[in-house]
């Protein structure tokens, strides 16, 4: 009898201890969500820092989007520049989109994201004239989620 009372004592000590393991488990699993979350926002960040500063450091880089944003002419190798340096923040609001996708990069921002996507497209048509023509080259969810925000017949 003292056998099966000791065998008892053990399974429920066994069985508290798997429960305390997964309750660790998940605590640790949202301890990782929430780093990857973070991790995802830094990397974004730096991103589009590191865009910014190609342009901003670079002065003909700089006169070359002012003066393509503006609808200015371009020559042969500025219009491949820019297609260059467009195509770049296109890929990385794309990342964006997919790390809002994939629940790492939270609603409140990405709706600034979109709301800077949808005013830069605005104020030039150089980006809409470019999205419109490469658009193809990007995932269907991202074409859906920029196309909103461009005007009906923008392409």
């Amino acid at each position: 009898m003292k056998t099966d009372q000791l065998h008892r004592w053990m399974t429920l000590g066994a069985n508290v201890g798997v429960l305390i393991g997964l309750i660790l488990l998940v605590a640790e699993l949202s301890q990782n969500a929430a780093m990857m979350r973070a991790q995802t926002r830094n990397e974004l960040s730096v991103g589009i820092v590191d865009l910014f500063a190609r342009v901003a450091e670079n002065p003909q880089l700089a006169s070359l989007r002012r003066r393509a944003d503006a609808g200015e002419d371009l020559s042969p190798d500025e219009a491949y520049q820019y297609e260059i340096i467009t195509r770049a923040f296109f890929r990385y609001w794309e990342n964006v989109h997919y790390q809002y996708r994939q629940e790492l990069y939270d609603e409140v921002e990405f709706s600034r994201q979109r709301e800077a996507w949808r005013g830069y497209a605005e104020t030039s048509p150089a980006l809409t004239q470019f999205w419109c023509a490469q658009k193809g080259g990007f995932s269907p969810d991202f074409v859906e989620e920029f196309d909103a925000l461009l005007p009906a017949g923008a392409c």
